[in-house]
């Protein structure tokens, strides 16, 4: 597991459970050397891994005598040279689904577009594509999908080779896959009596808005800490909201306007004697 992982899973433990949780399958513990399809249950999630074509394999980061940045320990590897799409559903609806990837490309100036789309039940949900910046040998990328409406599959699809660069393969590398499961309905009622918050999207790379619902108009304090309680940046201080649904923006930066790395975060917002601590999943790539 890379220092990422680490901390994602520290944080969860210190955190605790919450009604929406997310979850890391880094894929450290999945049997090395087995071929797809494989069951990973990872926080009460259980995720099937399958793929098309001649498929995918647990691997170690490092096969090829180095490892992506951002990977480490196994990962999900090509078995060919050959298109393949991996395939992953879950027993459980997600609301948010990222996974780290590096695609074959050597000394490229521009890289893949990959695509994800997701389904509930087999319908069609939605679809995102992402390029990996900076390109260049094996860069790294991640792919996100977010929907409120919930899914339960999701197809990591190689869409497009790199505009202008010529040597690439059709294949690529998968590791870190962050999923969050959807709220229970019986839980998604807002309790107009309590502080409840928020984050999204998340994970996220870059920006996300941290959203909270008031039971009444007061001072608000929203605050950004590292895993270890240092003040990242405070968003508000003591401003004054009223009672209802807000959103703060954070761009990733912290009180110097300098962006912070990719990890995980704490946000906390308080109001009165009432106070909420929401994780942040941010993956930088850029």
């Amino acid at each position: 597991m890379n220092t990422l992982g680490r901390i994602i899973l520290a944080v969860m433990v210190l955190v605790g459970p919450t009604t929406a949780h997310a979850v890391l399958f880094d894929f450290d513990n999945a049997p090395i050397h087995t071929g797809l399809p494989i069951d990973l249950t990872v926080g009460g999630i259980t995720a099937h891994f399958s793929a098309t074509g001649q498929g995918f394999s647990i691997q170690a980061a490092n096969t090829m005598g180095f490892t992506p940045a951002g990977f480490g320990g196994n990962c999900i590897y090509p078995n060919s040279v050959y298109l393949a799409d991996l395939l992953v559903s879950f027993s459980q609806t997600l609301t948010d689904f990222s996974i780290m990837y590096s695609p074959q490309e050597l000394g490229c100036d521009d890289s893949a577009r990959m695509r994800v789309t997701a389904y509930m039940n087999g319908a069609y949900v939605g679809t995102n594509t992402t390029t990996a910046y900076p390109p260049g040998t094996w860069p790294t990328g991640t792919l996100t999908f977010s929907s409120s409406q919930g899914f339960n599959s999701v197809v990591v699809h190689y869409d497009a080779p790199p505009p202008t660069c010529q040597d690439y393969g059709v294949i690529f590398m998968a590791d870190n896959m962050i999923v969050t499961a959807a709220v229970a309905s019986t839980d998604t009622i807002i309790d107009h009596r309590a502080l409840s918050t928020a984050v999204s999207p998340n994970p996220f790379e870059g920006a996300t808005t941290v959203q909270f619902s008031l039971p009444r108009t007061g001072p608000v304090t929203v605050t950004v800490y590292d895993p270890q309680g240092r003040l990242v940046r405070t968003l508000a201080a003591g401003t004054t909201f009223e009672a209802g649904l807000h959103g703060i923006p954070w761009d990733g930066r912290d009180e110097a306007g300098r962006n912070v790395t990719s990890g995980v975060y704490l946000c906390r917002v308080q109001t009165g004697a009432q106070a909420a601590t929401t994780k942040m999943f941010l993956l930088r790539v850029r």
